[in-house]
């Protein structure tokens, strides 16, 4: 991946050296020019072109290593070099362009004298012109070692190229899979959804494809079918070709006939036959009879689309089936033809382990002592077949004791590197890395940050990645847009696995399969990409070169295993680690630190030196007990992301409008866990010329104030915001600026209590909205106020809190077709709620709470119809269960909170016995055990977590 960083550092390289960077640039380099005490730093973007230049050939040249496979460890350790280089260059540039910038602030010719004369600033350009020099002598002696250590190995300018037959061999039915029929488990369902697949009664060319994350047992499963008589006695000629990325066309071309006419066939030399040839000859055959074609392991939909235009339809009932890790490749397959494979369940995955360890052994049954061993190495493998045959074989030849057992397990990762009879695994697993395309290999790397098994939040990563300069702007999108089209790929991909999604299926959290992770962590030592420490078996995973650090267990100084003048990001998820010299440490010491995430850490100050820090685009502190900010935070003039979600701090300092890249303002304070109040929270006061930000997309929580509310207008690239403590004599001008605002796709508006009446029957927005939280009391008019005659249908989720409408808004609501989310709280003041046939046709989640007087609700038949989830909470008048309920028949979830004692008396008469999950608690469990899951301004998340007590859960 050295190309990687090598690539990353070319694109820097060309910012730094583009006509507008050195515009800015030139009264500083003429000014050292005249004093006659700097020739480097004339020189200076001379010499950062050159480096661009050598460095462009040299990505060329490892470009070519991978795509030919060449290895050889003094190839490698030149590619160390390389990457150690293109790190420092980084270094350079980031040091020239704050230079640059900081002349930008002050355009008076006396400042830039001050800063030539006497540099004040963390860099001078003479540091950075003699750090460029040195950079540019040293990567070209090293482009002369390679020709010096590599001609014998490389053969002076050929490099071996990977021969094709060879690596198909590597993928033939059977190779990779020691298992037999007999020991297959988890698969039954999908067997018989492949024979009727090939079996429909559908005489025109079907397309099949079987599809998920490397190991799953896709072609085992094919194989499986493949293989019996039964099934090929059907088809008058059949073929299995493996594809890999690498592939020839015209090799696929010549197997796919030697397989149909065999190999010894004399009737045509497949050998010496051109592709054309070869495409004629196939339409013959293929025009004429009914063929059975497996096309294993394909890697673009392009390749099959190549493959495809031999495959005739000849209306004899043809198939063919695919296995790719690609879900694009996948939805080539016809309707009703695509099986996406998952992870075995916790007890397929132990009969299949079993099966594989004790094979001898009568039922295969794990000895007791064995039992807990055997558990944690089901529980790494996390259901995957190909992990669960290959360590289960060989632990079949390991004596059956705990001790070898557990040691065995506790370097598990490492047996999987370096075993010969388990590096098939990793072989395997980390062909999806070797094929991700490059602008997608960093960004997979950034998830082994996180621990096992930790839940990625999808914003989250996405603005770690933007901060981490690893997205690039496509014409006009938003970097935000483009990353999250970053990360649909690599879950596309089967390299990320999606936990939740919101209702509108937009994915929200995601995980790294265990193993993918271990995999990946050794890939990212590798490459020094980044240190996962944890100290507390005395193992740290990583390099002291490495540019990252996350921190998963700190039980020592850290300060002896990492190298802080090199660091760019610093991740904390240990708690409890001392912080009492890592503050100081980091932020003294590590000037280019871009991502600094120490949230939930017990800190109460922050330093002056985080002024320091200009390279600083992420700053995290939520959960923290951060009260305020040194005055230097407004040097932090790169800052896109400040997160202070539950902290203590709630006014930030004078001057901080100067931060003009803030792209996302995340503050507020939790000051009551019941939620039982209107405002369960504070929000930030506005500073003074927070309108100025305009890069700002989200924007969560802010107080309105009258100036605030007037220029609220000039924040035009808002996507997200909410606005807290609005009184009725700031509605007509919030309407105003908010229809000012085209980005806007959700909008939170709070009350500043419950007794404020917000008029907003004059709201009006440019686009529709896919979110909207109203909290607080509405005129009964505002439901048909002009944005929702407009946009009304366009809305996906929608909130209505503390409105206390005399007039049901169910009818209303439903008119909404497009709703997938829909929360009522305290919005009611009548009795019966009633959802008629049709209503609601797409909503998958609905929340009742507090409606206080609501003693009945009706639901027709065809009401809710998609519905998946359903939260009735503190619901005290309803002491009957829902009539009609049972037509609710796409409900998965049903939570009855906070009840009456004869709801749930009558909830166990059986009628919510096709709802398969059913949690239920009466009004006497109190209050102050449970709270929303779902942070404020997030009506995505209708879900609780219970904190005490027994009996029930809220999920």
């Amino acid at each position: 991946m050295a190309d990687i960083v090598v690539l990353f550092i070319i694109k820097k390289i060309g910012i730094a050296v583009a006509g507008e960077t050195l515009k800015l640039a030139r009264p500083l380099l003429a000014k050292r020019a005249e004093l006659k005490k700097a020739e480097l730093v004339a020189a200076l973007p001379v010499n950062m072109k050159l480096i661009k230049d050598e460095l462009e050939l040299i990505n060329a040249f490892l470009k070519e290593l991978g795509v030919n496979g060449c290895k050889s460890e003094v190839v490698e350790t030149w590619i160390r070099q390389v990457r150690r280089l293109a790190h420092d260059m980084e270094d350079v540039v980031d040091g020239f362009m704050y230079v640059i910038g900081k002349n930008k602030q002050k355009e008076s010719r006396a400042y830039v004298k001050k800063i030539i004369k006497k540099p004040q600033s963390l860099f001078s350009l003479d540091e950075i012109a003699i750090k460029a020099d040195m950079i540019n002598k040293e990567l070209m002696e090293l482009s002369k070692r390679l020709g010096r250590w590599t001609q014998p190995i490389l053969g002076g300018s050929n490099i071996p190229a990977t021969n094709y037959d060879t690596e198909q061999q590597l993928y033939l039915p059977g190779y990779d899979y020691s298992i037999n029929d007999a020991e297959l488990v988890g698969i039954d369902k999908n067997r018989q959804t492949l024979l009727e697949s090939l079996h429909l009664e559908d005489y025109s060319l079907r397309i099949i494809a079987v599809w998920g994350m490397g190991g799953l047992g896709k072609s085992t499963l094919v194989n499986n079918v493949y293989k019996n008589e039964a099934i090929l006695s059907n088809f008058n000629c059949h073929a299995w070709l493996s594809i890999s990325q690498s592939y020839k066309m015209h090799d696929i071309l010549r197997n796919m006939l030697k397989e149909f006419c065999g190999k010894d066939s004399r009737e045509f030399d497949a050998e010496n036959m051109s592709s054309t040839e070869l495409r004629v000859e196939l339409t013959k055959i293929l025009g004429q009879k009914r063929y059975l074609i497996i096309l294993d392991d394909v890697w673009s939909s392009s390749d099959f689309l190549k493959i495809r235009e031999v495959l005739v339809d000849n209306g004899l009932g043809s198939r063919v089936i695919i296995t790719t890790r690609i879900e694009e490749v996948a939805s080539m397959a016809e309707d009703g033809c695509k099986i996406s494979l998952e992870p075995l369940d916790n007890h397929d995955a132990w009969l299949l382990f079993c099966r594989k360890a004790f094979p001898k052994t009568e039922n295969h049954i794990c000895p007791p002592e064995l039992h807990q061993c055997g558990m944690d190495i089901i529980e790494k493998c996390d259901g995957l077949p190909l992990a669960l045959v290959a360590i289960g074989s060989l632990l079949s030849f390991k004596s059956k004791n705990n001790k070898d057992w557990r040691l065995f397990y506790n370097q598990l990762i490492s047996e999987v590197h370096n075993n010969e009879n388990l590096n098939q695994v990793e072989r395997i697993l980390n062909l999806s890395y070797k094929h991700l395309p490059n602008h997608l290999k960093n960004c997979f790397l950034y998830c082994a940050l996180f621990p096992e098994d930790y839940l990625i939040h999808r914003k989250r990563l996405i603005r770690l990645w933007i901060s981490e300069g690893f997205i690039e702007q496509k014409e006009a999108c938003s970097l935000e847009d483009v990353a999250e089209g970053y990360l649909t790929e690599l879950v596309q991909r089967s390299m990320l696995q999606v936990v939740s999604r919101n209702s509108f299926n937009r994915i929200q959290c995601l995980r790294m399969h265990d193993i993918v992770r271990e995999l990946a962590i050794l890939q990212s030592k590798k490459e020094s990409f980044c240190i996962i420490y944890d100290d507390t078996y005395g193992v740290v995973q990583g390099g002291l070169d490495s540019r990252r650090v996350s921190v998963l267990n700190c039980h020592n100084d850290i300060q002896s295993s990492i190298e802080p003048s090199r660091l760019r990001t610093f991740i904390a998820f240990d708690t409890s680690m001392a912080i009492s010299s890592l503050s100081h440490f980091i932020l003294s010491k590590s000037k280019y630190l871009t991502v600094l995430d120490l949230s939930g850490l017990p800190i109460e100050t922050i330093p002056y030196s985080v002024g320091e820090l200009f390279n600083l685009r992420f700053l995290c502190l939520d959960d923290t007990n951060v009260k305020e900010f040194p005055k230097s935070i407004k040097k932090l003039r790169n800052l896109q992301t400040l997160s202070l979600e539950r902290t203590q701090l709630l006014n930030l300092p004078r001057g901080f409008s100067n931060l003009k890249k803030l792209r996302h303002l995340l503050v507020w304070k939790l000051v009551d866990s019941t939620y039982k109040s209107l405002n369960n929270w504070e929000s930030m006061e506005p500073f003074e010329g927070l309108w100025n930000l305009k890069e700002l997309q989200s924007l969560n929580e802010v107080r309105a104030t009258k100036v605030f509310i007037a220029k609220l207008g000039n924040l035009s690239q808002l996507r997200s915001l909410c606005i807290t403590c609005v009184s009725s004599i700031h509605c007509k001008q919030l309407c105003y600026s908010l229809s000012m605002m085209h980005q806007l796709t959700k909008l939170i508006i709070r009350a500043r209590h419950e007794d404020e009446l917000l008029l907003l029957d004059d709201l009006t927005l440019l686009n529709p909205l896919e979110k909207l939280e109203l909290v607080g009391q509405l005129s009964e008019r505002t439901l048909e106020s002009p944005f929702f005659s407009t946009h009304g249908n366009e809305l996906l989720q929608m909130e209505l809190s503390w409105c206390h409408l005399a007039v049901n808004p169910v009818a209303r609501l439903t008119e909404f077709s497009k709703l997938t989310e829909l929360r009522l709280i305290r919005v009611y003041t009548g009795h019966r709620l009633s959802f008629h046939a049709n209503y609601f046709p797409n909503l998958k989640k609905a929340v009742f709470w507090d409606l206080q007087r609501v003693n009945q609700m009706f639901i027709q038949e065809g009401a809710l119809a998609n519905l998946h989830y359903l939260h009735i909470d503190s619901l005290m008048e309803l002491r009957d269960i829902p009539i009609g309920i049972e037509f609710l028949s796409s409900v998965k979830e049903a939570y009855f909170t906070r009840m009456h004692s004869d709801f749930i008396r009558n909830l166990q008469t059986g009628k919510v016995n096709h709802i398969p999950k059913v949690r239920w608690s009466t009004q006497g469990l109190s209050a102050d055990l449970m709270e929303p899951a779902n942070l404020p301004g997030s009506s995505s998340n209708p879900e609780w977590r219970i904190l005490g007590g027994s009996g029930w859960v809220f999920i």
